[in-house]
């Protein structure tokens, strides 16, 4: 630890942030904590009544000044108080903050919350069910990533249309259904979709899309002699139906959007919500922002700026993966709200909500 002689400096040489002395973490810490609590600046008359080392305001000052030349915290322009900047709330998450462990009862709470939805029809629901109790125990909306592929398939039925569209049913082993309309060929017999229904059928079972694609390519491959080709073209079409490209593979639920419009503080407040609303419906950057977590174990937290692809830097996301019965993980859940999160709550909550959602979905 640094020694800090009374008038010292706010850093001892060469020792970067993390040698912050202690009045000047205590200060910092303040600052970070009043705005996470309020949002609103804070001065340096407050801050002197609020610290624990008996301190004027105008040293206060001088230390609030060595904090802003470090961009720890900066000066609104409508106010003499000052404010963390993203760097000084990413220093205040990583260096000072202390994440507490959630208490038993917070445990149960979240528990009961999110196990209460294991009636539900399909995982999606069940997720979508387990978002909204999220998002009303964070005051965030809530969001999830999830990977249709990932579904174990239980029967695909094929549903002539007309004389060159097929309906593709696909029924999952949690009771979803997914319905694809494919182009025949002129000429494709009747028996040839009930033909390829049952070659299909018994190879699908119990698999994931994926695993099923890989597998009945393998099978086309080996054995053509035994199907037609006109049937086996209504494979290869089914196939290549369900392949969907990447974007149809992955599915984004956001709930509680509406905790976005809280306590906002001024225009720029609605603009910024404004536009993270925008690129919540846009889906595309929100969801390779929360592909990056699917990489990395435990807790990721992005703060502002650091969503390169939000046009919102104004707001933080903390999101962990969430795995299936095999340990794999299948997808991401967590929280998008205001830099001003209460993150010392947040981060436990959504990382115990992601342990749930995992024994749920291992169900």
């Amino acid at each position: 630890m640094a020694h800090h002689d009374p008038i010292g400096h706010l850093i001892t040489p060469n020792a970067g942030l993390a040698q912050l002395n202690e009045r000047s973490r205590d200060i910092f810490r303040q600052i970070v904590e009043s705005y996470l609590a309020t949002g609103e600046p804070v001065g340096s008359r407050n801050i002197s009544r609020l610290i624990t080392m008996p301190l004027s305001p105008a040293s206060v000052r001088n230390v609030m000044s060595d904090l802003e030349q470090l961009g720890l915290i900066y000066a609104p322009h409508t106010s003499a108080g000052r404010l963390p900047t993203e760097l000084g709330l990413r220093f205040f998450v990583d260096a000072l903050m202390q994440v507490g462990d959630l208490t038993e009862p917070e445990r149960q709470s979240i528990e009961s919350q999110l196990k209460s939805v294991g009636g539900a029809t399909s995982v999606e629901a069940a997720l979508s069910e387990a978002l909204t109790r999220l998002s009303g125990l964070t005051r965030a909306a809530a969001v999830v990533l999830t990977q249709k592929s990932n579904v174990r398939l239980k029967h695909i039925e094929f549903v002539r249309l007309e004389p060159t569209q097929a309906l593709v049913v696909l029924v999952a082993e949690d009771g979803q259904v997914e319905n694809r309309v494919l182009t025949l060929q002129p000429g494709v017999p009747s028996s040839a979709l009930t033909e390829a229904s049952n070659f299909l059928n018994a190879r699908i079972r119990g698999r994931t899309l994926a695993e099923a694609r890989s597998e009945l390519e393998a099978a086309l491959t080996a054995g053509r002699s035994e199907l037609d080709q006109l049937t086996q073209k209504v494979i290869a079409a089914g196939i290549a139906s369900w392949s969907g490209g990447a974007s149809d593979e992955r599915q984004l639920i956001v709930r509680g959007h509406a905790n976005l419009l809280e306590d906002l503080h001024a225009m720029e407040d609605l603009e910024r919500v404004r536009l993270l609303f925008d690129d919540l419906e846009a889906k595309k950057g929100v969801i390779d922002l929360l592909g990056r977590a699917e990489r990395a174990d435990g807790v990721r937290i992005f703060i502002g700026s650091e969503n390169k692809l939000f046009s919102l830097s104004g707001s933080s996301t903390i999101i962990a993966p969430y795995r299936d019965g095999a340990g794999h993980i299948v997808g991401v859940l967590g929280v998008i709200g205001p830099t001003r999160l209460n993150y010392a709550r947040v981060i436990p909550t959504v990382d115990y909500a992601a342990r749930i959602v995992s024994q749920l979905i291992g169900k």
